[in-house]
């Protein structure tokens, strides 16, 4: 009897932590609905001029254009067409969230740069966090084509590991129990954020969902470690970012996208932001690094942009 218990007990852990098995299950495409955003200040940014350039970012997990709001109008000003996506299920209301994957939201995103790729002479993409990461599964998949390869790249904070022993990553210990949650609640304290009263140095003006988003979460994660095992498939430019004090995204996975990418040209930033009331995270949404780091962003695009 005690053998069976152990044997359970033993499947039920590595069943929830190692996702052996799991797959999203593959759903209908998705569109963003924009018209439906909770606030103005998470529906997409756009600006365009005309330019023959663009730059394509992408916001994190659970958050919104917003984020890019400083950096987005300084790029423009710089001479690119910007564009800036509000991924399905996102900045709406959680429940349209709660029963989509990140397969879907990367679908999307596919689509959306396919789109403009052929529209314009160079494009890059940059990504915070989840949009880092997706912005690295972009390299992956079309840096090898001579008519869909991005420019550059940037990542910032951007995870490719989630929580790992051999690694020495832990980002969440809830998240080895997420697996079972998920079968029974989507979501846990879902709510609408537009601004945090509590935040500083930019971090109060944050817009997306707050609480526990279990099933997508949950997907998100299940993404990384095919991201990682791709990452000799990133060969063009890229420019990684991550803060030291992150405490969202640990810092080591900075160092695991430097070890394990191909990039023919790789320009790897560690910042070390002091002060409180922020997870120095969302680097280009903080008022006293977003300048700097905004220029040193322009400055790589700028290179590659023959």
């Amino acid at each position: 009897m005690w053998i069976i218990i152990i044997i359970a007990v033993v499947l039920f852990i590595l069943w929830n932590t190692t996702l052996i098995g799991y797959r999203d299950v593959p759903k209908r495409q998705l569109e963003s609905n924009e018209q439906n955003a909770f606030s103005e200040n998470g529906k997409p940014i756009i600006y365009k001029g005309g330019h023959s350039r663009c730059v394509l970012m992408v916001h994190g997990f659970p958050s919104t254009p917003s984020m890019y709001s400083y950096s987005a109008k300084r790029i423009h000003e710089a001479g690119y067409d910007v564009y800036v996506p509000l991924l399905p299920g996102f900045g709406t209301d959680p429940k349209d969230l709660e029963n989509t994957t990140f397969m879907q939201w990367f679908d999307y995103l596919c689509r959306y740069y396919e789109d403009l790729r052929g529209k314009y002479r160079t494009m890059h993409i940059i990504g915070t966090s989840m949009g880092g990461a997706m912005t690295l599964k972009l390299a992956e998949r079309y840096c090898s084509s001579p008519s869909l390869a991005p420019s550059s790249i940037v990542s910032i904070a951007a995870p490719v590991v989630y929580n790992s022993i051999k690694d020495g990553i832990f980002t969440d210990l809830r998240q080895y129990v997420a697996r079972t949650i998920a079968l029974f609640i989507p979501s846990i304290g879902a709510r609408i954020v537009d601004g945090n009263q509590n935040g500083s140095d930019g971090g109060q003006d944050w817009v997306g969902y707050g609480g526990l988003m279990v099933r997508p979460g949950l997907s998100f994660i299940a993404s990384l470690p095919k991201i990682r095992k791709d990452l000799n498939h990133v060969t063009c430019p890229l420019f990684a970012l991550h803060d030291r004090g992150d405490t969202t995204i640990p810092f080591k996975n900075l160092s695991i996208i430097q070890k394990e990418t191909k990039s023919r040209n790789l320009v790897f930033l560690e910042t070390d932001m002091k002060g409180d009331g922020h997870s120095r995270h969302a680097l280009l949404s903080y008022y006293s690094v977003q300048e700097s780091l905004t220029d040193r962003i322009i400055a790589f695009m700028e290179e590659h942009d023959a």
